[in-house]
Order: structure tokens, then C-alpha cells, then sequence
């Protein structure tokens, strides 16, 4: 993710990757149990890699104010661990069997083992955020209840009277979203920024993390295995409701023939999938969703959130910091893996 250039902007970002250097050390550690039992799966997803989108937005809200710190450093360690967490969890209730390109932390051990992982994270982030003031610890607990209706709102599904796009939408920025916001605003908090500034950065955080997962959607999609770690319609063959998914029913549901056949297709595979059929057979269904304007209206829509951000910083001044976080949002919805 390249978010600064030129030559003082090149100093910028090697100042940058040595404070996430600091955080990963101190993920390192902070993850680190005495008991081996524990130690192995608590580490596992940390060992795996990720692109660590959270510690680095904190550390550039930070810059907002007065810059990297103990207090952003530590920040940016609780959100990270607690995203980690929430991976642990998600994968057990998703039944996932790949995550970051290796097997998923359940497939490994078990699913109590994994769940359990989760919860030491969990609570390893909130013993991270109990040092650091009310404000941090009352943040991060909004921020955990957010998670969980995410997930359990995504769980039951879309109610009587719910429309399903809006319902999908609204988990997204729950799940996803909410974390994100939360590293953007414990920037901003603990690098001494203006409190003029906490909002919009929030708020920027969330839209950008509707965006993520949605440019997600269209990732699933897509062939290049090496770059998703995933086989192509993972989300689909698991009878995932992604966006293009959603759409397609919309349109089914306003009499498109095409969409409609097209959908009774995925939905019989999905079913025969579910009682052991090989995961192949949607292979055709999956090109043809991949190939369907339905993808096209999902990229256009998580632009469209990523536009969103970026005006919500518009009350920042012009300055690298603001550059680079206009950068992120389009790296965010620029990516293919």
C-alpha cells in the first residue's frame, strides 16, 4: 500500500514502517503465553501475516497531532490483537477452512481451541486498553459490543420488514467498520490531535471498512488463487450472502429471467455442496457472477464508500498526512488480493 511519494514523503513512509515495526515487536510480545498450550493458537493468525491496515491508520491519525507515541504504539497493538481475535471467532462460526493462506486456526486444532484463542486476544487487548484512561476503555467496550451485533446480526439473517442490502451494509460497519473507526479515533486521542478532528476520522475508518469487505466480495470472485488464498466463490459455495449475491437476487426478484435461472443454479449447487458434493460444480456459476454486472455495480458501490471518506476528512488541512489517507481509501478499493 503506497501511500506516500516524492522524496520528503519517502522519509514520511520510512518513518512510518519502522513505528510498525515497534507494533509488531510488541504484537510479538503481547502475544506471547507462558503456558505452551495457549501460546501456539494464540500466535497462530498473528504468524500468518496480514496487511495490518488498523496499527497503520492509528499511527497516521496520530500525525493529526503530535505524532507516533508509547500510547498510539500501545493503541494500535489492542485494536490489532482485537481484530485478531474476532478472525478465531468468525472462522469457527464461518466453518472457514483457509485463513491468510493457511489453514484455518480451527482446522488445526479445534473448534473450543480456537474459540478460546480468540477469547485469551480478547482479553489480552482489553488488559492492553485498561492502563490507557475511561475514554479508551469505554471506546473499545462500544466498539466490541458493535462487533458482536455484527456478527450476530449476520448470524440470524435479515428480519421480517428489513430491506437485505441495507441489513448487509449495516453488518459490514459493524464487523468491519467499527474497528477500524476505532483505530482512527485512538490516533487521533493519544497523538494529542485536535478533538475537532476524532469524528471525521471515525468516520472515514468506518466508510473505508465498508469498502474493504465489499471490494472483498468482488476478490472472492476472482480466479487469482495465489493472491486471494482462497479457491474463487469460497463465499459463494458456502452459501455466503455477498453483495453481488444480494443483487442478483434483487434482480431475479424484479422478473429478470436471465438472473433468475442464473440464481436457482447457484442456489441448487450451494445445497448440493452442503450435502457433499464436490465444490466444483458451481465452478460455471461462479465465472458467470464473476463476468455479471452485478460484480461491477459492487465494485462502483464500495468506490462509492471510499469517496465517501475521503470527504468525511475534509475538514482536515492539506498536509501529507491527509494525502496518504486519501491514498489508503484508494488502495483499499484498488486491490486484487
Amino acid at each position: 500500500m503506497r501511500l506516500f511519494r516524492g522524496a520528503q514523503d519517502r522519509r514520511h513512509a520510512k518513518a512510518l514502517q519502522d513505528q510498525l515495526e515497534l507494533i509488531e515487536a510488541g504484537l510479538l510480545e503481547n502475544l506471547g503465553f507462558a503456558s505452551a498450550v495457549a501460546d501456539a493458537p494464540a500466535r497462530y493468525l498473528l504468524d500468518a501475516g496480514g496487511k495490518r491496515i488498523r496499527p497503520m491508520l492509528t499511527l497516521l491519525a496520530s500525525e493529526l497531532g503530535e505524532g507516533p507515541n508509547d500510547l498510539v504504539r500501545q493503541a494500535a497493538q489492542a485494536v490489532e490483537i482485537t481484530h485478531l481475535a474476532s478472525l478465531y471467532h468468525d472462522d469457527v462460526m464461518d466453518d472457514a477452512k483457509l485463513r491468510r493462506g493457511v489453514p484455518a486456526a480451527q482446522t488445526v486444532w479445534s473448534n473450543s481451541i480456537a474459540i478460546l484463542a480468540g477469547d485469551l486476544l480478547f482479553a489480552r487487548a482489553s488488559t492492553l486498553v485498561s492502563g490507557m484512561g475511561e475514554e479508551a476503555i469505554l471506546l473499545q467496550a462500544r466498539t466490541f459490543e458493535r462487533l458482536c451485533l455484527g456478527q450476530l446480526h449476520e448470524t440470524v439473517g435479515p428480519q421480517p420488514g428489513d430491506e437485505p442490502i441495507a441489513h448487509y451494509l449495516q453488518v459490514l460497519a459493524d464487523k468491519t467498520g467499527a474497528l477500524i473507526a476505532c483505530a482512527a479515533r485512538m490516533g487521533v486521542m493519544f497523538g494529542r490531535g485536535p478533538i475537532e478532528f476524532a469524528d471525521p476520522v471515525m468516520e472515514y475508518g468506518e466508510r473505508i471498512g465498508v469498502a474493504f469487505q465489499l471490494i472483498d466480495d468482488v476478490i472472492d470472485l476472482s480466479p487469482k488463487k495465489e493472491q486471494t488464498g482462497k479457491r474463487a466463490g469460497t463465499d459463494l459455495r458456502a452459501g455466503v450472502a455477498t453483495l453481488p449475491l444480494l443483487l442478483l437476487r434483487e434482480r431475479a426478484a424484479a422478473g429478470n429471467t436471465d438472473d433468475a435461472a442464473l440464481l436457482e443454479s447457484i442456489d441448487l449447487g450451494v445445497r448440493a455442496i452442503a450435502d457433499g458434493a464436490d465444490p466444483a460444480l458451481l465452478d460455471p456459476e461462479v465465472e458467470a457472477l464473476r463476468a455479471h454486472d452485478v460484480t461491477r455495480e459492487t465494485e462502483a458501490t464500495a468506490r462509492r464508500w471510499a469517496e465517501d471518506a475521503v470527504r468525511s476528512l475534509d475538514v482536515l488541512p492539506k498536509s501529507s498526512v491527509k494525502r496518504a489517507l486519501e491514498r489508503m481509501a484508494e488502495s483499499i478499493v484498488s486491490r486484487e488480493g
